[in-house]
Parts: C-alpha cells; structure tokens; sequence
C-alpha cells in the first residue's frame, strides 16, 4: 500500500521517539509534527544529545523497523489517558487542557512507545524505508515556542518516501551551506555580525550597503512611477500609539522599549502602520484624492529570540518597503490586484518567475480586533478580487493579521525553497481606531480602508534570498563591483587607471586591483569574493588598447577593445526600467 508522504513522516517521528526511549529512558516527550522535507520531536532529559548521538539513534530506528512493529491506534478515556501518561509531564499538561466532556482520546502504540495522536499511521513499520531518512540537527525550542517555559532539546530529521529523494535533498542541501548568506557575506565582504553588542542588527560594509541601497534605490523608482508618495516617521514614539493600534497587546514582548525622566513609555518603532495612519489623518481629504499611496521604507526593530537568528534572513532591526494605500470600499479590490500584478512583476526581475499566493483568513484570538461582519466584508473583498481576475490562490486559515485579512506573496528560489515575502493585508479596522475619514461626493464624512503592503518585505531577508538563489552572482546592475581591472604587471598601471577612470566617468563603478600578487591569485581571490567581470591586461592589451575579460562562472576569456567594453559595461549596470 502507498502512503502519502506526511504519514510516512509522521510514523517516522513515532519510530525515532521509540529509539530515544530505548537508548534514554528517562527522556520525557512534548511532540512530534511533520514538516516540509521531514519532521521533528521535542524531548526532555538530562543528556544533551550531540551529532555522535545521530548515528545511534538512526540505527535504533532501522533495527525498529526492521522489526516490522505494528501501529496500534485506541480511543481512551480521559481517566485512562492520565494513567497511560502518568510519567510524562507534557503529556498531563495537554491531557489538563482537554475539555471535550465525555469525548475519547486516540492514542497509537508502536512498540513500547505510546503517544496521545490522531494519526494517521501506516499499517507496520514493513511500510517504512529504511535508508530515506537522516538527522540533520538538533536545536532548542520552548516549550509551547514561550520562552517562559522549559527549553527543551528538538531534533529535526530529513525524511523522504525513497533513498533517491533523500540523496537528491541532501545534494541540495550542500548547495545550500555553500550558498549560505553569512558565507557569502564574508566571501564578498558585505556585512557581518557583533553578537556581543548588536545581536541580530548588521554592520554594513561598502559592498553590502551598495546592494541594499541599489535595492531601495530600485524598489523607489518603481514606486514613483506608480504614483506612490514616500514619507518618513519617527523610529521612537509613545507606548500609547502602540496600545490605540492594538500592536502592543499582540507585540508588547517583542518590543523594544524604555522609561523616560517623565515617567512616559517609549517603544522603538516595530512597525509603520500607525505612523501612516498619523500622516493620513493630518488635513481634511477628499474622495478625489483617493487612492493616496503613501510609501515608506521603515527602519524598524523586533525582539527575536536569539535561538531564531539567521545572518540577515531574520534579524531584529531591518528595513521594511512599505506602503500604506488609502481608498474607497469600491476600489479596494482594484487596488489589490495592482499591487499583486506590481509584485510578480517586481520579482521577475529578480528572476523569480515562479510565484503564488495565499489567503490567510482570520482566527479566533484574543488579540483579534474587528467584528465578524467587518471580518466578513474584509475575507469577501479579499476572494472576489482573486476570483474575479482569475488568479490562483490557496487558503491558510487561521494566518490572517490581527486586523484583517490578507494575501501573502510566496517564491520559490533556484533551489526549490519556498519563501514568503511580499504581502498585502486589507484592513477595515485601524482607520476604525484612528478616526480616519474623507469627504465624499456627499460632502458627508466616510471611513477609507487601508491596504497594507510590502513588495520585498524585509530589505535584508530579501537580499538574502537574492544571494543564496544566484549563490552571489548578481545581475549586473545590482553588483557592488561590477568590474574589476586586473594589471599583469606593475607597467600596466597607468593603462588600468585609465580604464578605470573610462568607466567611473561612464557611470559604471570600478576599481583596480593593484597587488603585488600574481596575475592568476587575483583571479582566484576575485572570483571567490562574487566579481562579476575581471579584466585582465598585459603588455598586449596596453599596447592595443584592448581588455582581456573573464566572466564569473566560466574559464574562457574574450578580447575587446576599451571602447566597446566601456559602451557595454555603461547599459548592461544600467538599473531596470
């Protein structure tokens, strides 16, 4: 019988929690989901397990398989639950939650292991590979992800339904090390990290600064053109702006914050939102000046764990290019597909062609603001716009914003890796909050609602997934180097500096790499640091006014005269239209 891979996955998380209890008795276990390209399990105990422990508990689970151990599913009481699961905290602690009065439990056994699920399973472990899976690593992880609980110990294991599915995931995953940003940060000389003083904020060196600002510089160009008006808010404002928006009741313990000599609360900007909300609401505004586009690309700060820290694809202080449009109740959907149109066609450029979206409708939360008919108009507005023009979508229930619906923009990256990152949320409840109104063809006061959108999302996250897709190797345009003139010799200084100065004068940054090192380390060094286009010259191309270029990823060489290598280099840096 084939199963579908998440029950594999899921079985397989069962079978690796069976091989730790028999290795570590003691342990005490949490839970154990599967996830993309594999699943984990949360464990309790005194052991720290390390990578010398893998290879043990890989082969335990092989020997477990092997064994062909059926998985036996029971329905029990809630009584009977509490005494199959009398040793394990976790467990008592969910079996306290539980209030279906009078409702069974399911509980599956494999071997000597027994865990509260719902499955499903498959049949025997005869049904499991035994050469498909591999721990990749393990981690800390709050109990519940609250960080004032325990932490516990989580290991994560790749898992696939065939040994080639495996090995194919495994070589993409040692493209991936290769292609890690922090790497590649440190290979191009573009930014790196002082965990001691700044954890999770970057220290931009020239080349890293020159790619994020070429990417504001584009994404403000864009915006411009499309009739966005950029503005700037404060990076420090009262705790009570935070309160009235509802941000600080969802967000308070990820905010940075801070008494003044006046008793008063102050937060470091976590978000833009309310701060658009305040430019919007200075001046009397007319239904003629709707839609009103009002960009802005907001420095801001976010406590995260440090557990979630990731060189600059989760940060805690990033640059976010948004955007908050102000319109009517009839021209909302519109709007949305605008911007989703303006993000696919954002993200071409990059190279990312394979795009979709997701709805994400609301759940119920404490933290929820808004009524089910506002929610109801919102979610509504939301699909019809979709439907209506035809574009596909998916539907995660449950990921909507405290405040409102929203579409996220996903992408996948040259290696398959699916990441979220443009958004656009629909919000009928903060303009509620602010008292936000215009002047309609009634001349009566009327409410706008308020599209919150990003395109990039952050500034550094994108840029990392930019990196690792072209493993550095930029476009042109975007390259903080694009040339790079490399002289055989001493004599040739003097030829380079006047290439050098051609191109500079040409709009086309270079420089020349005038070590007392021979020509092919030079070579080696400059390709290793992501140079686009070295130019080499000798004696040769001195004397006939020529350059001898090596493209980054290939080791031919072609020869062009000055000119034309300077006319080719002025349009191929040239930003996208």
């Amino acid at each position: 019988m084939a199963y579908e891979i998440e029950v594999i996955r899921h079985s397989l998380a069962h079978v690796m929690a069976a091989a730790v209890q028999k290795l570590f008795p003691d342990v005490k276990f949490a839970g154990g989901p599967a996830i993309e390209n594999g699943f984990y399990y949360d464990f309790d105990t005194e052991h720290r397990f390390t990578s010398e422990d893998f290879e043990k508990i890989e082969s335990q689970m092989r020997a477990l398989i092997k064994s062909n151990g059926r998985f036996e599913q029971r329905d029990v009481s809630l009584d009977q639950a509490r005494e199959i699961f009398a040793d394990q905290p976790y467990k008592m602690e969910w079996l306290g939650e539980y209030d279906a009065a009078g409702a069974a439990l399911s509980v599956y056994s494999f071997r000597d292991f027994t865990d509260l699920c719902r499955g499903p399973h498959v049949e025997s472990s005869k049904d499991l590979p035994r050469d498909a899976f591999k721990i990749r690593t393990v981690a800390g992880a709050y109990w519940k992800g609250d960080a004032k609980n325990k932490m516990l110990q989580r290991i994560y294991v790749d898992a696939f339904a065939t040994k080639e599915e495996l090995d194919a995931f495994l070589k993409m995953q040692e493209e991936a090390a290769a292609r890690d940003n922090r790497k590649l940060g440190r290979d191009m000389d573009l930014f790196h990290f002082e965990p001691d003083y700044a954890p999770g904020a970057v220290f931009w060196h020239d080349k890293g600064y020159k790619i994020y600002r070429r990417l504001i510089e584009y994404i403000r160009a864009r915006q411009e053109k499309a009739g966005y008006l950029e503005i700037s808010t404060p990076s420090v404002m009262d705790r009570s702006l935070w309160e009235k928006s509802g941000h600080w009741a969802k967000y308070g313990e990820h905010n940075y914050s801070g008494k003044t000599q006046d008793g008063k609360t102050f937060c470091v900007k976590p978000m833009s939102c309310p701060g658009g909300m305040l430019v919007f609401g200075q001046g009397i505004k007319s239904y003629k000046d709707l839609p009103l586009y009002l960009a802005e690309f907001g420095k801001v700060n976010r406590y995260e764990a440090a557990g979630g820290l990731s060189g600059i694809m989760r940060v805690r202080e990033f640059t976010q290019d948004d955007a908050h449009i102000f319109c009517t109740e009839e021209q909302f959907e519109n709007e949305i597909v605008k911007i989703l149109r303006f993000v696919k066609d954002i993200y071409a450029q990059f190279g990312f062609e394979r795009v979709w979206m997701k709805l994400a409708t609301r759940k119920e939360s404490e933290f929820r603001i808004g009524s089910d008919e506002i929610w109801d108009r919102a979610e509504n507005g939301l699909r019809h716009a979709l439907d209506a023009n035809n574009i596909e979508y998916e539907v995660a229930v449950g990921d909507a914003a405290f405040y409102g619906p929203k579409i996220d923009i996903y992408l996948k990256d040259s290696m398959g890796r699916t990441w979220q990152c443009g958004t656009v949320q629909l919000d009928m409840n903060l303009p509620e909050r602010f008292d936000l109104s215009y002047v309609g063809e009634d001349g009566m006061r009327h409410r706008p609602i308020m599209l919150h959108r990003a395109l990039l999302g952050s500034i550094e996250r994108f840029m990392g997934i930019l990196l690792e897709s072209t493993g550095g190797n930029l476009p042109l345009w975007l390259s903080p180097e694009p040339v790079v003139v490399a002289p055989i010799s001493e004599k040739q200084k003097d030829y380079a500096e006047q290439i050098i100065a051609l191109l500079r004068a040409a709009g086309v940054y270079a420089r020349a790499d005038l070590r007392d090192e021979k020509v092919n380390y030079k070579i080696r060094e400059l390709s290793l640091a992501k140079t686009p286009i070295i130019a080499v010259v000798g004696d040769k191309e001195a004397a006939a006014r020529t350059v001898a270029l090596r493209r980054l990823g290939t080791d031919s060489q072609e020869i062009v005269a000055l000119d034309e290598f300077v006319a080719q280099m002025k349009n191929a840096v040239k930003m996208p239209e």
